[in-house]
């Protein structure tokens, strides 16, 4: 698992006075930058070196999060595949879990555009951050 602490600012927030429920990706995907980096150690987003891309997210909300006070995003890895793998995030506030989510990452060739085997190495990493069953 990796953790990341995340300080709202006040952009974050809509006029119901919470965190917008679109801020959750992006903190999300914060969270998988930790991941990304045993695919592109530096981050590199050079055309060429660029390994994942996204096939799919998706939230649930499940409490209101408020500016002001910090957010912990916890990021798992739920699966391993062939050529994807499956993401579980959380973000807590307060110790409280307020909203969850999954996304699925494929490792790719973005010259040849398409996807490619993830190497036994990077899955050996993966499956060190796997979370039990039934989330």
């Amino acid at each position: 698992m990796f953790k990341k602490i995340v300080e709202p600012s006040f952009g974050d927030t809509d006029g119901l006075k919470h965190v917008n429920n679109n801020v959750i990706g992006k903190w999300f995907e914060l969270g998988r930058n930790d991941l990304f980096r045993f695919f592109t150690p530096d981050l590199n987003l050079d055309y060429e070196n660029w390994k994942l891309i996204m096939l799919r997210t998706e939230y649930d909300f499940l409490g209101q999060i408020y500016y002001g006070e910090k957010v912990e995003i916890r990021t798992y890895v739920y699966k391993v595949g062939n050529s994807s793998f499956t993401t579980y995030h959380e973000a807590y506030q307060n110790d409280e879990l307020k909203a969850k989510g999954k996304s699925i990452v494929v490792h790719y060739n973005f010259i040849k555009q398409e996807s490619v085997p993830i190497p036994n190495d990077i899955k050996e990493k993966l499956n060190e951050h796997l979370i039990e069953e039934g989330i």
